[in-house]
């Protein structure tokens, strides 16, 4: 549907063997933004994206992509999924996990093309693992194994992208592709929700957040939500452990 957000989800319930971990969601996120979904352990951030991606079933609410049921819009849908979730053991090279972000457009029965080959290798260049085109995924370190996944969701050619903890366990280097890969789609019109669990860098990398605990606490521009309050709601006594981000929050919200 032209003009459809990217991203609308109503009254969104998830439940774990009958324990709700989700409630109520409700949630309109419009074109171009780069969202950092932020909230303490527990708070249902990655149950979030699978359940918008249809990976989980809903109790109850529905969501839309592109104005369509997530279903008819998958290609339209890329993911990079925790590395903690991914089986680095499975005998696969680099470059055959790449091409898989291909499957969506020359379908599972089907060879790809030259030029998915092409779109392939421009993915892995422009995360910097073009020269382990043909490595074992199992003999990579853990920042090059997120890469692989960032290369997949490129070759996706997607318009809505959903990362879980993409920094999570890597090295700085990779920490800094990742940031400019994220700043890159969003030049190019992408919309990309992530999931983050580093509260100091949330202001720093997100033009927009998403703050989260079992309900949606507040949605909006990072220097607006990114409130001494809001993340207070959000984390409650939590939050005061680490008391000197968050002093550092409080300065912030008084700052003009």
């Amino acid at each position: 549907m032209d003009g459809a957000p990217p991203l609308e989800i109503h009254d969104l319930t998830v439940a774990y063997h009958e324990r709700p971990v989700l409630w109520g969601v409700d949630l309109v996120v419009p074109a171009g933004r780069l969202v950092g979904i932020v909230g303490p352990n527990g708070a249902g951030k990655s149950t979030l994206i699978k359940a918008a991606m249809g990976l989980l079933p809903a109790a109850s609410g529905w969501v839309k992509v592109f104005g369509a049921p997530v279903r008819q819009n998958l290609r339209r849908i890329g993911y990079v999924p925790q590395r903690e979730s991914v089986d680095w053991d499975f005998p696969v090279c680099v470059r055959d996990v790449v091409l898989m972000g291909r499957y969506g457009h020359v379908g599972l029965m089907r060879r790809p093309s030259a030029q998915d080959h092409a779109i392939a290798q421009r993915c892995m260049d422009e995360v910097g693992l073009l020269p382990f085109a043909d490595r074992q995924i199992a003999d990579l370190s853990g920042g090059q194994q997120q890469r692989v996944f960032l290369a997949r969701a490129l070759a996706q050619e997607s318009d809505l992208y959903f990362m879980d903890e993409p920094f999570s366990g890597v090295d700085a280097a990779t920490e800094s592709a990742i940031i400019a890969l994220l700043q890159q789609l969003k030049s190019r019109g992408k919309t990309i929700l992530v999931v983050h669990h580093d509260l100091p860098t949330a202001r720093e990398y997100f033009d927009t957040l998403l703050l989260l605990n079992m309900r949606v606490v507040a949605f909006g521009p990072a220097e607006e939500v990114f409130t001494y309050d809001l993340l207070q709601k959000t984390y409650g006594g939590r939050l005061t452990i680490l008391s000197d981000m968050a002093d550092a929050v409080s300065r912030q919200s008084r700052s003009p």
